[in-house]
């Protein structure tokens, strides 16, 4: 009996886990993004010499981890 009702909850509540399981997949691209961009500024810190190089690579970066973000946005509205 508890078993049927766990399940009839499980099933009515898909929709609002599908988003909220993308809100807590967009936790992972936002630690991405803070990682990249203080790591950049930490090797601009210690080459200033380096900083247009170091500058051109983190935007390849961010652009790498923007995708994924949207990829997994745009699932949501897909499936």
């Amino acid at each position: 009996m508890l078993i049927g009702q766990t399940v009839q909850a499980l099933t009515e509540l898909t929709g609002n886990l599908s988003i909220a399981g993308y809100g807590l997949a967009a936790i992972g691209p936002g630690i991405g993004l803070g990682i990249i961009i203080g790591k950049t500024i930490e090797g601009m810190a210690r080459q200033p010499e380096q900083a247009s190089k170091l500058q051109s690579m983190m935007f390849i970066g961010l652009a790498f981890v923007e995708i994924l973000a949207l990829m997994g946005f745009v699932l949501v509205f897909i499936v």
